[in-house]
């Protein structure tokens, strides 16, 4: 079993800067979590602390059951993969992956099989006499990565491992891990796996449960499809998705005895069942629209408000293309298939058009806290 069960966990540094507030978090046996949020929201030192690279303050962290605060890295049964990927220059690749099971005392004859077998699953056999300087950024990784396998850890842990490599390469190495980690699964070596990024697009890609981190504090852990369909307050909103969610602050407001929100100067009727479940007595919501849920064309079933907007400018992805206008004074981007702008083509800054919001797909958040209300 390689569960892992963080409870209350915190970190606090001597000049008395609390980075890590109470963490409650299961991790499965065999799952492919992933931590992810912005620059400074702790989520590399609490990978840390799992790894024993950094002390616990407060709270239990239990291992497959065991409570491992007081364990060193060694007694973990955890392999952790760098940034910086950490492999020695002297050494060819074969020597780098088998330096640990040699200090460990394994027999001879395993260390070589466990480093061929590494070596196979990552498709690098042909890697094994050279040296680091000799090996791209992605075949340097991959030793990184086979490193790690060769110990037959209970759980895998990943600081960044893809930050330092072009987009091309980074696209290629997300298949690749998340291939490797279901195929040890299917060998019968199922392995929990802890991945840090930044990254909102690795994250989404890679996880199976997606843990959102906002300056030491867990803001939501689902599933990629959860977190962007369902997110639990205005951050996971914004930060997760790209381009990221529309969010204007609105005021209700009803006409006619239909229920509506005021947007700058636009009134937008609500659909009846997001109003149904707003609190009793709200005034002023935080008002959400993915960019896909803004088109620059009629829906088929006319489930769409046409809206007034000025066009700002329009981003050519290829097979869509972002485009970004103002109504009135608030912004909004809108991601439209290329093949769907319509009017648009040619349109110049400045112009005036009408844009379709699809309102029964809106998000609703408290106006003051963020969370979701519907």
């Amino acid at each position: 079993m390689a569960a892992l069960n963080l409870s209350r966990i915190e970190k606090t540094y001597p000049n008395g800067f609390k980075a890590v507030h109470g963490v409650d978090l299961d991790v499965r046996d065999g799952e492919f979590m992933v931590f992810v949020g912005p620059s400074g929201c702790a989520k590399s030192t609490l990978l840390r602390m799992i790894a024993g690279l950094e002390s616990i303050t407060g709270g239990e962290l239990r291992i497959g059951g065991t409570v491992v605060n007081a364990l060193p890295p060694k007694q973990r049964g955890i392999a952790m993969v760098f940034q910086n990927y950490a492999l020695y220059p002297h050494m060819k690749v074969y020597e780098n992956l088998a330096f640990g099971l040699k200090l460990a005392g394994t027999p001879k004859a395993e260390v070589d099989q466990r480093v061929r077998h590494a070596a196979q699953l990552l498709e690098m056999e042909h890697l094994l006499d050279r040296y680091p300087r000799q090996l791209s950024g992605g075949q340097a990784q991959r030793v990184a990565v086979g490193r790690a396998i060769v110990k037959k850890p209970e759980v895998f842990l990943f600081d960044e491992p893809l930050s330092n490599l072009d987009a091309k390469l980074r696209a290629s190495m997300r298949v690749r891990l998340t291939d490797l980690h279901r195929t040890l699964r299917d060998e019968g070596q199922p392995a929990t796996v802890i991945y840090v990024t930044h990254d909102q697009v690795e994250a989404m890609t890679m996880g199976e449960r997606i843990c959102v981190l906002k300056e030491g504090v867990i803001q939501q852990v689902d599933t990629p499809t959860a977190l962007y369909d369902r997110p639990a307050n205005v951050f996971v909103a914004s930060f997760i998705g790209s381009p990221e969610m529309n969010i204007h602050e609105a005021m209700l407001q009803s006409r006619e005895g239909r229920p509506g929100l005021m947007l700058g100067e636009q009134w937008l009727p609500l659909p009846a069942d997001k109003a149904a479940l707003l609190p009793t007595g709200t005034e002023a919501v935080r008002f959400g629209l993915r960019p896909e849920h803004l088109g620059a064309l009629p829906r088929p079933d006319g489930q769409s408000l046409v809206v007034p907007g000025t066009l700002r400018t329009m981003e050519h992805m290829g097979n869509e293309v972002f485009v970004h206008f103002a109504l009135g004074a608030l912004p909004f981007t809108a991601r439209v298939p290329a093949d769907q702008l319509g009017a648009l083509q040619g349109a110049s800054r400045g112009d005036t058009h009408g844009f379709h919001f699809q309102l029964a797909a809106c998000h609703l958040f408290h106006a003051v806290d963020g969370r979701r209300l519907c």
